[in-house]
């Protein structure tokens, strides 16, 4: 039994999602006229309370075009020095927007809203560049999945609306940090002024994103879009799927986080790991013990026909997703190697 655990992106669809897919009515999508496509954007945009959105191919062309759409080149973008917008987008900040970062520490990937203000760079001084955008990733990957406590986001965003600031989400994971946090999804989604949501994560579709603002901003991400050669024309066969997951496989993330929970528990055995970041969400991070190779580790477990991911220098990760079941963890109990 193969047993993947390299991210939530391998999950297949149902056979329920195929059917979905398969059966879907489309349209040219380029002239608006994808029946399929407008009711996900339609959908999603309801669920956060904002009133348009605009189906992408990923997580990073919605967080590329976003940004692009807020900022002028030149200009300076805010995030955490590990958000995936700066680390797993190729450079796409620097080529598309041609803006530069300012980086914060804060916490395991999350921002600390009280360094926000103290981190914008004045308006008037032709040496700086211009702070345009602030961006948040909730679950946070690097951090392990962890998500933001609220009232840190509810103050990220009353500073940023004094500032005059938009405040992005980078929400890839944003579902399994709403089902731990049991924030209204409304009430969340008004704290952003954009979003991006991924759909072929851990809600299982095969492709896509959503990115979700106000008309105005969406208008303007679409010719974005275009322009990074992101028109789709019958999109509706994918969009169904995007669809059928926000309708069906929301709450079902619980499962995942439950299983997460005990491959965190079975990596705590292992005299090879240091220690592990306390599970949140779906995203399990081990420290290996020093001089313990990532790489070697994904090797020896490789041939175990255990999946995982090389994190960094000394670290590991797990991902728990649609496609692990109970039988997955069980087996995972009896396999895992006590050396490595």
């Amino acid at each position: 039994m193969l047993l993947d655990f390299r991210s939530d992106t391998v999950t297949k669809p149902t056979p329920k999602m195929r059917e979905a897919m398969a059966i879907t009515e489309v349209g040219d999508d380029v002239f608006g006229d994808d029946p399929t496509v407008n009711e996900l954007e339609k959908f999603a945009a309801d669920m956060f309370g904002h009133e348009a959105a605009l189906f992408c191919t990923s997580g990073t062309q919605s967080n590329q075009i976003a940004i692009n759409t807020w900022t002028n080149p030149g200009d300076e973008v805010i995030c955490h020095e590990e958000s995936h917008i700066y680390r797993y987008e190729g450079g796409g900040i620097a080529l598309n927007s041609m803006c530069s970062m300012r980086f914060l520490r804060g916490n395991s990937g999350r921002i600390n809203p009280d360094e926000i203000k103290g981190n914008i760079n004045p308006k008037n001084d032709v040496h700086y560049p211009i702070t345009s955008l602030v961006s948040l990733e909730d679950t946070a990957n690097r951090g392990g999945g962890v998500y933001y406590d609220f009232n840190d986001i509810k103050k990220a965003s009353k500073i940023c609306k004094e500032l005059g600031l938009p405040l992005h989400l980078d929400g890839a994971r944003v579902f399994n940090a709403l089902q731990e946090n049991g924030i209204d999804i409304k009430e969340y989604g008004a704290q952003f002024d954009s979003i991006s949501i991924c759909l072929s994560k851990g809600l299982g579709a095969p492709v896509g994103s959503v990115l979700i603002g106000n008309k105005d901003f969406i208008q303007k991400s679409r010719r974005v879009r275009k322009r990074l050669g992101g028109g789709m024309r019958q999109a509706g066969i994918i969009a169904a799927g995007g669809l059928f997951a926000l309708q069906n496989n929301i709450e079902r993330l619980a499962e995942d986080h439950r299983r997460a929970k005990e491959v965190e528990k079975i990596l705590q055995t292992k005299p090879w790991i240091k220690d592990v970041i306390p599970t949140q969400t779906n995203i399990v991070v081990g420290h290996l013990n020093e001089g313990v190779s990532e790489f070697d580790v994904a090797a020896k477990l490789a041939e175990a026909d255990i999946l995982c991911v090389p994190f960094g220098t000394g670290r590991i990760r797990f991902t728990t997703h649609l496609d692990v079941n109970d039988e997955h963890i069980e087996q995972l109990k009896k396999v895992l190697p006590d050396e490595i």
